[in-house]
């Protein structure tokens, strides 16, 4: 595959990811959602975890996608050692904001390339974030607008949820879903060029 004919597949549906790409000037040709169990395997460390599922991700699309950079990745939130899921409930997203507020917590996304060629590279980004001690009347009204769902951790530090952080050490972008420079730094490793 020469230069001139590189093209970009965004294995995942999330208009957050897109909306990234779109902000450092990449528009993927194709987005395929990659639908894996994500389930963390027994013993499974956060950092291992987001890179298996991002190389997983991209592995499954790549088997429709040949001939494209196949770009995924994921999310994980975690407490220690504890990961905390994508919140599809409020009971979860609860559970989530009662464990995040008053402290620090990790964000660890992994991104996994595959080239054309089969040649896969991954990084792993880890962002450090800090959440103010939130009050049951914050707790309340963040819950019942819903952006929590389908969230590694229960939030979106993209809307209401930027409200909540103290600090943040690393990658925002790697929050939101997709760090950027990482994700850069990949698809120029493995000979991506922009149309």
């Amino acid at each position: 595959m020469t230069p001139t004919t590189s093209f970009l597949v965004l294995a995942s549906a999330s208009p957050r990811r897109l909306d990234l790409l779109r902000q450092v000037g990449l528009e993927p040709a194709r987005t395929v959602p990659a639908h894996l169990d994500e389930t963390p395997l027994p013993r499974e460390t956060p950092r291992l975890a987001a890179l298996r599922l991002a190389r997983a991700k991209a592995e499954a699309v790549r088997a429709a996608e040949p001939e494209g950079f196949v770009l995924a990745a994921d999310t994980v939130v975690a407490v220690g050692r504890r990961m905390l899921p994508k919140a599809e409930t409020e009971a979860e997203a609860a559970a989530c904001l009662e464990l995040l507020s008053g402290r620090a917590h990790k964000v660890l996304t992994g991104v996994a390339v595959i080239a054309p060629d089969g040649r896969c590279s991954a990084r792993l980004s880890e962002t450090k974030v800090h959440f103010k001690r939130l009050t049951p009347d914050e707790r309340r009204r963040y819950l019942a607008g819903g952006e929590w769902h389908g969230k590694a951790g229960g939030y979106a530090i993209q809307g209401e949820a930027a409200g909540f952080v103290i600090d943040l050490q690393g990658s925002y972008s790697g929050v939101v879903g997709l760090p950027l420079y990482e994700t850069l730094c990949l698809l120029e490793g493995l000979g991506f060029r922009r149309p």
